[in-house]
């Protein structure tokens, strides 16, 4: 019989798939369902079903019910005491947490005044963290990764999205995505892995553009052949790799039948434009992004994700989230949960004070991380508590939903169901 680890390092054996089992009572499922993926939301719109459960069989959805009315129908039934409501599992759709070593030395630096080309210098910055996970081992960069992955699903993240990007050669690149996808296949976790090998040039590299060929020539032929990753994301930035360059890159990625994303407009403008024109699946960070920019991605089909923990760690404005919904865009929220500008990676935290500071209605809020998040990755099965979606859910102790966003991420889930099993 197959067994899967559950993130705590716990196993559990496969039920029967004709089982169906109803969980709750829910005083309310917000279940996320009939929305549209564009464009602002009313909390009128919230489809909110009062004294619920819901049906599994297996790890799907079966239905939402009425308890009362199910339990009559069901007699695996898993009841629950008290006040509860429940959401869809959240979805983090940007983040770099596989890495090895710590940058607090950094962040000490740059909050006393130093900046960026300083604390290069005297060997911080992202090359410290590239040197370090160079260093660390498979089983090592593993280990990290499951840690922080096992937090975030404690905090009812049940899909994370994982770049690599702190290798920056062949094998060592091969080594974070190979982390990766242990991680997906070895525990009870969602892990969505992608090839950030063009996040900087590397010391080794004289030229952005060496660099580049030398990915496309060597590196992303064997992420295709090895099935480690089928997107592929580019830091579009000065400093890293100007427009002309990653278009380049981002063809040749497309060619070889890679899904693109990209790391856009974070400091300077030019990088959404360019993931537009690509027909790129997301364009990442946009803290820097004109209204021009704003108004061109909303009329795309290329969703805009945006990174507040970016924003809290490097101490600047957030995104015009508020903007790309009013254009008629389709807005993802995401940690950017990193080493260096974003360490903090509390994605339901950092969502609720962008809300309040953006103005987002809590339905724009709570889209944002849940299946308007699960369109970034291009997954069409979890995001939404309706049949046959994946039964990944949550639920918080209380009897009001709004009381979760209202304290701005201090209420955490207090059960968490991935693939329809409880996470303990």
């Amino acid at each position: 019989m197959m067994t899967k680890r559950l993130i705590t390092g716990k196993t559990y054996f496969s039920i029967k798939m004709y089982t169906q089992q109803l969980i709750g009572p829910f005083r309310q499922i917000v279940t996320m369902a009939s929305l549209p993926t564009k464009g602002p939301l009313t909390d009128d719109q919230l489809q909110i079903v009062p004294n619920a459960g819901i049906v599994l069989q297996g790890d799907r959805i079966v239905e939402v019910v009425n308890f009362e009315e199910g339990t009559k129908k069901h007699k695996n039934v898993f009841e629950m005491e008290g006040d509860y409501v429940a959401l869809p599992g959240l979805i983090d759709c940007h983040t770099h947490i596989c890495f090895a070593g710590s940058r607090a030395k950094d962040y000490q630096l740059k909050v006393g005044g130093a900046g960026y080309q300083e604390i290069l210098k005297g060997g911080g910055g992202i090359h410290d963290t590239v040197q370090k996970t160079r260093a660390a081992t498979l089983t090592e960069l593993e280990e990290l990764l499951a840690g922080r992955a096992t937090r975030h699903l404690t905090e009812g993240v049940t899909t994370i999205e994982v770049k690599s990007g702190y290798g920056l050669n062949v094998a060592d690149e091969l080594k974070m995505l190979e982390a990766i996808s242990r991680t997906s296949k070895e525990y009870l976790l969602d892990v969505i892995p992608t090839c950030l090998a063009a996040h900087v040039k590397p010391g080794e590299f004289d030229k952005a553009d060496e660099y580049l060929d030398f990915l496309m020539n060597d590196l992303l032929l064997q992420v295709k052949q090895e099935g480690l990753s089928n997107r592929v994301d580019i830091f579009v930035e000065e400093g890293a790799f100007d427009v002309a360059l990653s278009r380049k890159y981002l063809t040749r990625a497309r060619e070889m039948g890679f899904q693109l994303t990209v790391h856009a407009d974070q400091f300077s403008s030019g990088g959404s434009k360019l993931a537009v024109d690509m027909g790129a699946l997301s364009a990442d960070h946009l803290e820097a992004s004109t209204d021009a920019d704003i108004k061109y991605l909303a009329g795309s089909d290329t969703i805009g994700v945006v990174l507040p923990g970016a924003s809290m760690g490097l101490g600047l404005p957030f995104a015009p989230a508020r903007k790309l919904l009013d254009y008629g865009g389709c807005l993802a929220i995401a940690t950017d949960w990193n080493p260096g500008s974003a360490p903090m990676g509390d994605l339901l935290m950092q969502a609720a004070v962008l809300g309040a500071s953006q103005k987002l209605s809590m339905a724009e809020t709570w889209a944002g991380i849940t299946f308007r998040a699960a369109k970034a990755l291009d997954l069409d099965d979890r995001g939404t508590l309706v049949h046959g979606n994946l039964a990944d859910f949550i639920a918080f102790e209380t009897g009001d939903y709004r009381e979760v966003l209202y304290h701005q991420g201090k209420v955490k889930p207090v059960a968490v169901w991935k693939n329809g099993r409880l996470v303990d």
